[in-house]
């Protein structure tokens, strides 16, 4: 389904959630520098934007890698990177998010932009980030979560809707956003998912609602 949108994939975020994709990527990656970390794994990078946008927070002294299990959406980062000129320290690997190839305790912070939603074992998968995390690195998910209760019926509406009709309009792939809506309705909220990070080892867990709760920032340690 990814491979199907990966070269409209940037423009239907845009258009779909009104620009505010960039916004709240700009609070995840505040969020990553206020911790310093020297590596940072971006899981479910898709075209790298969130990787990009932390090596021009961190600076060239911090390493990250991008990494994902669709190649076209990797293709796309790559070609981001050699337009731009830019982001020496950004690699992109391709890797599954249920079983990373990657040591032991190896980076000081990971984040995931609205890929935890899409993985078939959430749980394995969180086991998998505390695995590659070094002691005291920290775990940054952005997701979709479920709006303020005022708010739900009109999130709703636009959700089954009108972002199916847009998206398919944008991307020539309405079925790729009749996933999205569903999988979105089914998530947890904030606080669920809260308990399922400390579930899966992790400590200090913080969750912050953005945009009348339809997304959430977490925050945890290990």
């Amino acid at each position: 389904m990814f491979a199907r949108i990966a070269r409209r994939y940037d423009i239907a975020n845009r258009l779909l959630s009104g620009g505010m994709d960039m916004w709240w990527r700009r609070c995840l990656v505040k969020a990553v520098q206020r911790r310093e970390p020297l590596t940072v794994l971006d899981l479910a990078t898709g075209s790298g934007d969130v990787g990009f946008a932390l090596s021009d927070k961190l600076g060239v002294g911090a390493m990250i890698l991008g990494m994902d299990f669709c190649q076209p959406m990797l293709d796309e980062a790559e070609n981001k990177k050699h337009e731009s000129g830019r982001f020496a320290n950004v690699s992109f690997q391709l890797g599954d998010g249920l079983a990373l190839p990657l040591a032991d305790a190896s980076f000081d912070a990971v984040t995931i932009s609205f890929g935890l939603r899409n993985l078939a074992d959430r749980q394995r998968g969180l086991r998998e980030i505390l695995r590659v995390l070094r002691p005291n690195g920290s775990l940054h998910v952005l997701e979709f979560s479920q709006p303020y209760r005022w708010f739900r019926p009109f999130y709703l509406f636009y959700l089954r809707t009108i972002l199916p009709r847009v998206a398919g309009w944008v991307t020539g792939d309405r079925n790729a956003y009749d996933y999205l809506n569903e999988s979105i309705e089914s998530f947890p909220g904030r606080l669920a998912l809260a308990d399922e990070i400390r579930e899966a080892g992790f400590s200090s867990v913080s969750a912050r609602p953005m945009t009348f709760g339809i997304v959430a920032l977490h925050a945890a340690s290990k």
